[in-house]
């Protein structure tokens, strides 16, 4: 396949999520979105006044993670966490699932807090990404847990946080597609450092990427127009 630069932009959550990311590097972050017109800049709660304000005028959303990176918050600190972003200027929002209740079999409790948060979400007319974090999951985890993110009422779902033993997989990205159908969304994110990459993804069935190497990949495609 082959897109044009300003194409893939728009599949690119451009990503800084590091926990050392200063005031600098998260200007930074909103500059370079701002250049290459990505589709979101993704940040810490903490940020998303700053990144907000830097992208006023644009069409570049500001997206933030909620329970991150372990989902082992309760239901009620992650609608707080999300009522508290969007009020701050948050446009998406990026949660983790209870990764201890989907693996334990208690499936309802997985969905009710997915329900949770997109109740809330969506009540602000934004948008809701669910983190199912492959890498901990078996196949059968990850094809409950995406199925479970349509049950819950979600706009797309994540294969990772990027936080953990491993990030996206082209296999997963399949999986997820084959669980929640042709329509629903899928986001790949963690460890995509190159173009073939993200082509590989966008390929097995992704309509977003987080990608704190943006930048990189998006000067590679400017070569290949």
């Amino acid at each position: 396949m082959k897109l044009t630069q300003a194409q893939l932009a728009k599949y690119m959550d451009h990503t800084m999520l590091k926990p050392e990311a200063t005031a600098e590097m998260i200007d930074k972050t909103v500059e370079e979105a701002r250049k290459y017109n990505t589709a979101s800049v993704c940040i810490n709660p903490y940020w998303v006044k700053r990144v907000h304000e830097g992208l006023e005028g644009t069409d570049v959303n500001t997206c933030t993670v909620i329970g991150f990176p372990l989902g082992a918050t309760s239901t009620a600190s992650k609608v707080f966490e999300t009522k508290q972003a969007i009020a701050d200027g948050a446009d998406e929002i990026d949660m983790v699932i209870n990764i201890g209740e989907l693996k334990g079999g208690n499936d309802q409790a997985v969905e009710d807090d997915i329900r949770a948060v997109a109740e809330a979400t969506h009540a602000e007319g934004k948008l809701l990404k669910v983190i199912i974090e492959n890498c901990l999951l078996t196949d059968e985890e990850k094809k409950r847990a995406s199925k479970l993110t349509v049950k819950g009422g979600a706009d797309f779902v994540k294969t990772s946080t990027g936080f953990s033993t491993s990030g996206a997989k082209a296999q997963d990205v399949k999986l997820m597609r084959e669980a929640v159908g042709p329509d629903f969304k899928i986001k790949a994110a963690g460890g995509i450092h190159s173009l073939a990459e993200a082509y590989d993804m966008i390929e097995a069935g992704a309509n977003r990427l987080g990608v704190s190497a943006s930048v990189k990949i998006l000067e590679e495609s400017a070569k290949q127009d």
